[in-house]
């Protein structure tokens, strides 16, 4: 089995500020770095940090090249990256305040311009059984879907961010399904995380679905039983990308058939090390140091 991120690439300009800024404010920072990240990016650098082999699909401008690098550095198959000469590399704008929130500013450019072409060339090398994740900061999400469904694929999806094109997708095709709960109440209905996964559980019969719960763990329905698991306790440093090192990790799990609680084991603790360190995909554990993690458990 193959497993293909057809996603975003970004460049992360991160902020330290001692708050996020007001209307009207303006603002000094404390520093700036620039991170590689995107959501697709730092999935698939999960991905291949916790044990798959992963291809990534997608589109940079030519100011990418530190995104392919990192990619390629990480271990992931990147022949299915194009690189546009009119088109800028999608950006983030992230500021992070002293107990490691965020928020994010994001611009798509070349993220936005992936063409039908583009993916029926890409899924024409992928097949009965592959994997294909995917997020919702890339166009054509619709096609990729459908096209992938009829080449026999699995389809994993992360709905972030959240908007009201995605009711429009054919969610149905969806095996997996990764989302927070503001995700899994506008998909799904409910105000609590029981009454959310019911609602997901009904609109999405035949879905496994995976809730995460910020401080309260991680709910997973593998289509017979639901899992919990709790955090665990680290200092929090930033929180970009933890919910992208989570997805990888459980994905590559569930792939590799672990059993429920084992995925959620795992993606927990890859999670729990991104949130203790800076950056985005930098902040992604590899393997060796999640099984330390948790031998420590």
């Amino acid at each position: 089995m193959k497993i293909l991120n057809f996603g975003s690439l970004n460049l992360d300009q991160v902020y330290a500020v001692d708050h996020f800024v007001r209307p009207g404010e303006t603002l000094s920072s404390g520093s700036l770095h620039t991170f590689r990240g995107g959501k697709g990016l730092n999935q698939s650098v999960a991905l291949s940090r916790a044990g798959a082999g992963v291809y990534h699909a997608g589109c940079v401008g030519e100011d990418g090249k530190m995104l392919l690098d990192g990619l390629t550095q990480a271990g992931v198959d990147i022949s299915q990256v194009r690189i546009l000469s009119d088109v800028p590399t999608g950006h983030a704008i992230i500021q992070v305040d002293p107990s490691g929130q965020n928020c994010i500013l994001l611009y798509g450019g070349a993220n936005q311009a992936i063409t039908p072409e583009q993916i029926r060339e890409t899924l024409s090398c992928f097949g009965q059984g592959d994997l294909l994740l995917l997020q919702n900061e890339v166009n054509g999400l619709e096609q990729m879907m459908s096209e992938a469904k009829e080449r026999g694929m699995r389809i994993a999806f992360n709905p972030s961010p959240i908007d009201e094109n995605i009711s429009h997708l054919p969610l149905e095709l969806v095996e997996f399904f990764v989302l927070n709960e503001i995700e899994g109440a506008a998909l799904g209905g409910g105000k609590t995380p029981d009454e959310i996964l019911q609602g997901l559980r009904e609109r999405f019969p035949h879905a496994r679905i995976v809730l995460t719960l910020g401080k309260d763990g991680a709910m997973y329905f593998d289509g017979t039983q639901t899992f919990s698991h709790p955090i665990f306790p680290v200092t929090v440093v930033d929180t970009t990308a933890a919910g992208d090192t989570f997805t990888g990790y459980f994905l590559e799990s569930a792939c590799r058939g672990l059993s429920g609680i084992e995925c959620l084991r795992r993606a927990s603790a890859a999670s729990a090390i991104a949130v203790s360190r800076e950056g985005a995909s930098p902040s992604v554990p590899a393997h060796e140091e999640v099984e330390a993690f948790l031998a420590a458990f």
